[in-house]
């Protein structure tokens, strides 16, 4: 079967499943072809999916991040003894776990190819990403809370684990609450990580997206929390802070010096 084969394969199977979605026609268009397969697996439900739909996506997704290229953390330079600060995808980082800035539910973002990190790792881990998220939210009464961390299977994604994290969600001034909140997170994942025996660690701007948690204070509790546990467990874990924006960028630079 071929990437396009693959790619046709997935998106009739998506559509078949909801009657609503049979009168949406197949794109000509590559770029729209992948467009529409993103949206049908954002939109997804957990629900099982047949064997030959997982196989299928899993080698249409190893295709994609070949395509896309894998960063090592061999690629890169630290620029302070365990830590690294490194621009790029997230889905394409090999580090033992990457963070994802989760919410509450926990199932990752259901808006059709939305710009969160929440979608994109949930796109390019497959749909099992979201099965085994529902399994963990099935085991416990209400939302996933503010500061603590999960851990699940990568899937598809070239890491080994996606730890998840839910930020503070900012409506006004940040306030000490807040704060508190957003060291939880990057305290939690570590320990979560150390617990499993990981080495490597890579961290989004937690909260700073949809969330609205001003980058300049995000980036200083960020690094600050990070600083401080490694002083406190040295040698056990290296952390990656990865940045998408050119903003976030300056900052850490900044604030690593």
């Amino acid at each position: 079967m071929t990437q396009n084969e693959r790619l046709d394969f997935l998106i009739r199977y998506l559509l078949n499943e909801h009657r609503e979605y049979r009168d949406i026609r197949m794109p000509d268009d590559l770029s729209e072809k992948r467009r529409l397969l993103r949206s049908l697996m954002n939109m997804r439900p957990p629900a099982p999916a047949s064997e030959d739909f997982l196989k299928v996506q899993d080698a249409y997704l190893a295709e994609r991040l070949a395509e896309r290229g894998v960063t090592k953390l061999a690629d890169l330079t630290p620029v302070q003894p365990g830590l690294y600060l490194w621009q790029g995808d997230i889905t394409t980082l090999a580090a033992d776990a990457i963070v994802n800035a989760a919410n509450s539910q926990m199932l990752g973002c259901f808006i059709p190819c939305h710009g969160c990190i929440d979608n994109a790792i949930h796109t390019y881990a497959g749909v099992q990403l979201r099965q085994e998220c529902a399994r963990i939210m099935a085991g416990q009464r209400g939302e996933e809370p503010a500061g603590s961390a999960r851990i699940t299977n990568a899937y598809n994604l070239p890491c080994r684990y996606v730890l998840h994290t839910v930020g503070p969600v900012i409506c006004g001034a940040v306030t000490r609450t807040d704060r508190d909140l957003l060291e939880n997170c990057y305290r939690s994942c570590l320990e979560l990580a150390a617990e499993h025996g990981l080495h490597s660690v890579a961290f989004c701007c937690i909260s700073t997206g949809e969330f609205h948690f001003p980058n300049e204070p995000a980036a200083a509790i960020a690094v600050s929390t990070v600083r401080e546990w490694q002083r406190q467990d040295p040698d056990r874990i290296e952390v990656i802070f990865n940045v998408w924006k050119d903003k976030d960028l300056e900052i850490y630079k900044r604030l690593l010096r």
